[in-house]
C-alpha cells in the first residue's frame, strides 16, 4: 500500500464523525494509541538529541527520575491500546499506525547514539512542543466535550492539521521568537535610565505586579491588535489568524510568524522595561498562554458577571464572528473594559456569532499558502 495512501486513510479514521464511532468500537482506543505512540516517539528523540530538540529550560525536566518510567508507562500503553483497537475495529488503520509508531519509537530508543546532531548554540523546541500540546490537550478537550458550544464539533474538526502544525513551528522556534520578542525591550533598556523606576516596581506587592503586568500589556496588546485590523498591509498578516472557521483550544495557533514577532515584541516591551520581578512575568507568560487558549476555546458555558470583567469565549468568538456586527470589535484579550473605553466593546446579551472566519473566506489553506498570502497582496 502507497505510504501516501495508508497517511490518507489514518487522517479519515481520525476525522471519523461522531455517529459512526461509538464507545466501544475502538475508535478511541486507536486514537489514543496512536497519540501516545506519536508522543513516545517524539520523546526518545528528544532523549536521544537533547542538544539539538530541546528547550535548555526544559532540560531539568528531562534528568528527573520520573521522565524514563512515563516515556515506558506512555509506550506500553499505546502497544495495548493499539491491540485493543485492532481487536475491536473493524477497520485496523488506527492500530495499526499505533503499533509501527510505539514499536519505531522503540527500535529508534534502542538504538546506540554515536554523534549527538547539534549546531553550536541553536536549538529547536520539540520538548516544548509536546509539553504545550499534551498540557493544552488533556485541559481543554475534556472541557470543550463536556460543555461544548458547537455540540458537533470533534477534536479532528476541518483544518485541524493546519492549526497543529501552526503549533509545531511556533514550538521549534520558540529560540528565535523569544529572542526577536526581547529585542525591543532589550534595546530600550540599553538606552534609558530607568532604574529607580525599575526598582520601585520590583518592590511593589508580587500580586500588585501580576495585575500590572496583564493590565500593562493588555493595553499595549489592544492597541497593536487594532493596528493589525485598520491599517491593510498588517492586515493581510491577521487575516491568516481570522482565517479559521472553527473556534477551539488550537485554533488560537493559527498565526503568521511575522505577526507573532510584531505582536509579542511590542506587547511584551511593558513587561520586560519596567522592573517586573521574573516570577510575576514567568506567572503571566503561563496564564496567557493558557488564557489564549481557552479564549478562542469552544466552550460554551456563561460566565455571568465575570463576563464584564474578564475576556470570556463568548466574547472573543465575537471577535471572530463572520457576521457585519463582529467587524472590528473586542479587541483586549484580558479586559474588555479597554473596549468599553475606546468604543469597540461588543457582547449581545445571550448571543454567538452564527459563523467564523472572513466574508468570502479569501486566504487560501495549508500552512505554506497562508505564509505567502500577504506578500501577495501587496
Amino acid at each position: 500500500m502507497p505510504e501516501g495512501n495508508f497517511l490518507k486513510r489514518v487522517i479519515g479514521e481520525l476525522e471519523t464523525p461522531r455517529t459512526k464511532r461509538p464507545f466501544g468500537s475502538g475508535w478511541l482506543s486507536g486514537s489514543i494509541a496512536l497519540l501516545a505512540g506519536i508522543t513516545g516517539l517524539l520523546m526518545v528523540i528528544v532523549l536521544r538529541y537533547p542538544t539539538l530538540t530541546s528547550m535548555p529550560d526544559l532540560a531539568p525536566i528531562h534528568q528527573m527520575l520520573f521522565f524514563k518510567p512515563v516515556l515506558y508507562f506512555v509506550l506500553i500503553s499505546g502497544y495495548v491500546l493499539a491491540i485493543l483497537s485492532m481487536m475491536l475495529r473493524r477497520e485496523k488503520t488506527l492500530g495499526v499506525a499505533a503499533m509501527v509508531t510505539v514499536l519505531s519509537a522503540s527500535l529508534i530508543g534502542m538504538l546506540p547514539v554515536r554523534h549527538e546532531l547539534h549546531v553550536d548554540g541553536v536549538f529547536f523546541g520539540l520538548d516544548f512542543f509536546i509539553l504545550n500540546v499534551l498540557f493544552m490537550g488533556v485541559l481543554f478537550v475534556p472541557l470543550e466535550r463536556i460543555f461544548a458550544r458547537n455540540k458537533g464539533q470533534t477534536v479532528f474538526r476541518d483544518e485541524w492539521r493546519e492549526d497543529l502544525f501552526y503549533y509545531l513551528v511556533s514550538s521549534l522556534l520558540v529560540q528565535i521568537l523569544t529572542y526577536l520578542t526581547l529585542a525591543p525591550s532589550n534595546f530600550v533598556n540599553g538606552q534609558a535610565g530607568l532604574g529607580s523606576l525599575r526598582a520601585w516596581v520590583h518592590d511593589l506587592p508580587w500580586v500588585v505586579q501580576l495585575l500590572a503586568v496583564m493590565f500593562l500589556t493588555d493595553l499595549a496588546q489592544y492597541w497593536v491588535h487594532r493596528a493589525f485590523h485598520r491599517i491593510p498591509f498588517l492586515w493581510n498578516f491577521h487575516a491568516v489568524h481570522h482565517s479559521a472557521k472553527s473556534m477551539d483550544w488550537i485554533a488560537g495557533a493559527r498565526m503568521h510568524f511575522l505577526e507573532i514577532i510584531l505582536l509579542r515584541s511590542l506587547t511584551a516591551t511593558p513587561m520586560f522595561v519596567l522592573g517586573f520581578d521574573e516570577s510575576a512575568i514567568q506567572a503571566y507568560i503561563l496564564i496567557v498562554y493558557v488564557y489564549s487558549s481557552f479564549i478562542h476555546s469552544n466552550i460554551g458555558t456563561s460566565f455571568g458577571p465575570v463576563e464584564k470583567v474578564l475576556v470570556s469565549p463568548r466574547f472573543h468568538h465575537w471577535h471572530h464572528g463572520l457576521e457585519k456586527e463582529a467587524i472590528d470589535v473586542n479587541f483586549a484579550i484580558h479586559f474588555p473594559l479597554l473596549d468599553r473605553l475606546f468604543g469597540t466593546y461588543h457582547l449581545p446579551e445571550g448571543r454567538w456569532p452564527r459563523g467564523y472566519g472572513i466574508h468570502g473566506h479569501p486566504v487560501p489553506k495549508g500552512y505554506w499558502r497562508q505564509f505567502l498570502y500577504p506578500f501577495r497582496r501587496g
